[in-house]
């Protein structure tokens, strides 16, 4: 339980940690009554909508790709953090007014997601390099973990919260509480020990800086190899605001409590996936392999499940196998990653399990307008599946993973390669080149 919560010891972290779990919350109310005001009040329950508001939120992380990953390594990533935070809820509370004020339309939801996604594109690779600049490389894997641990435990809370609140007031209301949320985040950044943060020295700005990530991650078959998974999982598989909202509103023809329930059904497993992974050193590829291939298998059976309660039971561990793998993916590149490289690094990460979501989430809208919302969860099932054939794939073509039988018993061997040597060497806090 110690080694659980260890990073807590840090006071800068501990600080970071609890101002970001109030914004969280009122993200997720957020998100809760976004998608709902859409889906049920802007539009007569079209999934293809919440798919757009999805891409124009999503899309800008990839469009900006280059200049996101640079300010998060040449910029100081405390003071970013401060503009994107402040930034961010001034948005919610314009959405918030012009939803309470019975003025929003459709194109109103439109154009603050877009504008959100791009405050989105500066604040994620920042906020997860910043991580970093809080604790040493001993404690950042258990970090990182307990980020997640705090965005699901969020998860549980604010879905449940929002769907009381839509019914009580209105989704308006919601946006308002995110947008005070945010001040939890910037007190936490003004009150931090400067002192202790662990700031190294930024990378010179040099011609070629701006891509220097592509160039870095070229060299890198395991990062490549994660970044595929990535790019299947979010493209097609995290979906989930589609998925849990259609099927609770045209398969189990719920209220906008079911659905907040539901949400936090599936947060509950998420929440349990982070704090696994927190108790793990240093998460591998074997890892995400398996994390993958059991979240198509509980995707495929959440997809056919007969009542509310079921399903909800399924998106237990749908969460659980998501959150597993995103934390281990997460983790794995921070560490075998130089410091100097995070940023980058991290942005093209981000680049890649946001910038799916404008191909895959109006696609899986459509499949839902078109065949119903259990076939959409087939889709993401086949994501879950491929993309643990990928990690497959790279485990037998450069750990020459092999399967065989000694003494009645099928016995598995996997071959240390450099990027294990890379991972230890990073973590003594050595330069690696």
């Amino acid at each position: 339980m110690n080694r659980m919560f260890h990073s807590l010891r840090n006071y800068n972290y501990r600080l970071w940690a609890a101002g970001a779990l109030v914004s969280n919350v009122g993200t997720w109310m957020q998100r809760i009554g976004q998608d709902w005001l859409v889906l049920t009040v802007l539009t007569q329950h079209n999934a293809t909508a919440v798919g757009t508001v999805m891409a124009l939120q999503f899309g800008p992380p990839l469009l900006l790709l280059p200049l996101s990953g640079f300010a998060a390594d040449h910029m100081d990533r405390r003071k970013l953090l401060m503009l994107t935070q402040g930034a961010a809820g001034l948005l919610a509370l314009g959405l918030g007014l012009v939803t309470l004020t019975g003025v929003v339309q459709l194109w109103h939801v439109y154009g603050f997601a877009l504008l959100l996604g791009c405050v989105t594109a500066f604040d994620a690779p920042a906020r997860q390099a910043f991580v970093s600049d809080l604790v040493d490389d001993d404690d950042l894997a258990n970090a990182v973990a307990l980020n997640s641990a705090s965005f699901n435990a969020a998860r549980m809370l604010g879905p449940a919260v929002a769907g009381v609140l839509i019914a009580a007031v209105g989704e308006g209301w919601l946006f308002v509480v995110n947008a005070v949320s945010y001040g939890a985040v910037l007190v936490s950044l003004g009150f931090l020990r400067l002192h202790e943060l662990l700031i190294e020295p930024r990378p010179p700005r040099t011609r070629g800086s701006l891509l220097a990530g592509f160039r870095y991650v070229g060299q890198r078959p395991d990062l490549i190899a994660v970044l595929v998974m990535l790019l299947l999982l979010g493209t097609f598989g995290f979906n989930f605001a589609i998925f849990i909202s259609t099927m609770s509103v045209t398969v189990f023809h719920g209220d906008a409590g079911q659905y907040g329930l539901l949400t936090s059904a599936m947060a509950a497993g998420t929440m349990c996936g982070a704090l696994f992974s927190a108790s793990r050193p240093f998460p591998g590829m074997v890892l995400m392999a398996v994390s993958a291939g059991a979240f198509g298998i509980a995707v495929a059976v959440a997809a056919v499940m007969p009542s509310p309660l079921l399903f909800a039971i399924v998106l237990f561990f749908v969460g659980l196998a998501a959150l597993t793998f995103m934390t281990a993916s997460n983790s794995m590149m921070q560490l075998t990653t130089e410091r100097t490289m995070r940023g980058r690094v991290l942005a093209l990460r981000i680049a890649v399990v946001m910038g799916g979501t404008p191909i895959g989430a109006p696609l899986v809208g459509w499949v839902v307008d078109r065949f119903g919302a259990r076939w959409a969860l087939g889709v993401g099932a086949l994501a879950g599946l491929a993309a643990a054939a990928v990690a497959i794939t790279y485990l037998v073509r450069h750990r020459r993973l092999r399967l065989s039988v000694a003494g009645g018993r099928l016995r598995l061997t996997i071959h240390p390669t450099p990027a294990d040597v890379y991972a230890v060497r990073v973590a003594a806090g050595e330069r690696v080149t």
